[in-house]
């Protein structure tokens, strides 16, 4: 399958919402994109007043690579330690959908021209949804970094949105993923290990505990919406089989029924399609929001990590520093060593402290604005399902 994004769909798929501040100064947009199987580009479309870029607007070929690249390099960079990166968008999955064609091409010798038709024309939509949630969730993590006073600074990033060539972000090789998976083996163990340092300051240890328990919540709730959106699928499906059984059945009846057999599938056909966009409307409204809430809590829980990183590391230097005063040697080196260490943790706590906040306000406008949202839809198509229900029973009464 290859799918491109226009601008017309790409205002249909308006799901989660990260409450970006209205600053004009930096506004980016991804108005376009190809999907070629597992590969998509994405065109980075970037207007702005700073004085820092070349042109006052550009746009930029870019893959999802280069995405990880970003995200990567501003976690790397010691300076941000202290700051909540924005989660990476997720890697392009397409195969859930190409598998589900494939295997409705392999039972079309089952089912009526009718069925196959209408069911290929719903794994087409489900295709789509996931290629315009892939692009959101990359245009997202770019703006987000675009509303941030710090991170939208940083020269990489500037580099991402101007460079008008390929950025030739190279995947990693199998020693450096290996390199990575070491590095996560030796971050879960040091997180054990600084686990039994005691927190100095109650607003992280509060902050700590939320968001464990928090993390751990969202988590259920996920599996929970996309086990209802699944649900709404299924009975969407459901309502193409029940409606071509009756059509079929109608054709071989010369008999009054007839007529009220195809009326009856003709409803269902319609009540499929406001199935069809419950199951859509909760995908983009609760269950894609829900799946990146878990991202960000995961970002602001590393954030967490590199806190008491450098809470360790200034324990560490105030006992070094005291072996240092007992032996009267290198006192002055582990003096500046400790000094170094605190201001280091003095500064991680300070922006942390302002990062845990902004979050919290961040989530609870972001849940607040999709659950209205999400409520106003379920309702909407509450009343169409009953209006056409009622309109098929006063149908039927009437002949």
């Amino acid at each position: 399958m290859t799918s491109t994004l226009e601008e017309s769909d790409k205002e249909k798929v308006r799901s989660v919402s990260v409450d970006l501040n209205n600053d004009t100064s930096l506004i980016i947009d991804i108005p376009d994109a190809l999907c070629e199987r597992d590969k998509v580009k994405f065109t980075v479309h970037t207007k702005t007043t700073l004085n820092t870029f070349q042109k006052p607007e550009f746009s930029v070929p870019r893959q999802h690579e280069d995405f990880n690249w970003l995200h990567d390099t501003l976690v790397e960079t010691e300076d941000y330690a202290g700051l909540i990166i924005p989660p990476a968008p997720p890697k392009p999955d397409f195969e859930s959908p190409r598998e589900k064609m494939h295997k409705l091409g392999e039972g079309e010798a089952t089912m009526t021209r009718e069925e196959y038709t209408k069911m290929k024309q719903e794994l087409e939509a489900e295709y789509l949804a996931v290629f315009k949630k892939t692009v959101q969730v990359h245009e997202i993590f770019l703006q987000r970094l675009s509303s941030h006073p710090v991170l939208s600074k940083d020269r990489n990033f500037q580099i991402f949105l101007e460079y008008d060539q390929d950025l030739s972000v190279r995947r990693k090789n199998a020693k450096e993923m290996f390199g990575g998976f070491f590095k996560n083996m030796v971050k879960t163990a040091d997180e054990v290990i600084i686990s039994g340092i005691k927190e100095v300051d109650d607003f992280f240890e509060q902050e700590k505990t939320f968001l464990l328990d928090y993390f751990s919540k969202i988590k259920d709730s996920t599996a929970k919406a996309e086990k209802m959106t699944y649900s709404h699928k299924n009975v969407s499906d459901d309502y193409i089989h029940i409606s071509a059984t009756l059509n079929s059945i109608a054709a071989d009846d010369s008999t009054d029924l007839k007529k009220h057999l195809e009326k009856f599938a003709d409803l269902l056909e319609k009540l499929r399609k406001v199935e069809a966009r419950v199951a859509s409307d909760q995908e983009l409204k609760l269950t894609e929001l829900l799946r990146y809430y878990m991202r960000d809590i995961q970002a602001a829980k590393d954030l967490l990590y590199r806190r008491a990183r450098a809470l360790a590391n200034y324990e560490n230097a105030n006992k070094a520093l005291d072996k240092a005063r007992l032996k009267s040697k290198d006192v002055a080196q582990a003096e500046e060593h400790q000094k170094q260490c605190l201001q280091k943790f003095d500064k991680l706590s300070e922006s942390g402290k302002k990062e845990l906040t902004s979050f919290k306000g961040r989530r609870v406008v972001a849940f607040r604005k999709n659950l209205i949202e999400m409520a106003e839809l379920e309702i909407k198509h509450a009343k169409n399902n009953m209006s056409l229900l009622q309109g098929c029973i006063e149908l039927i009464n009437t002949n």
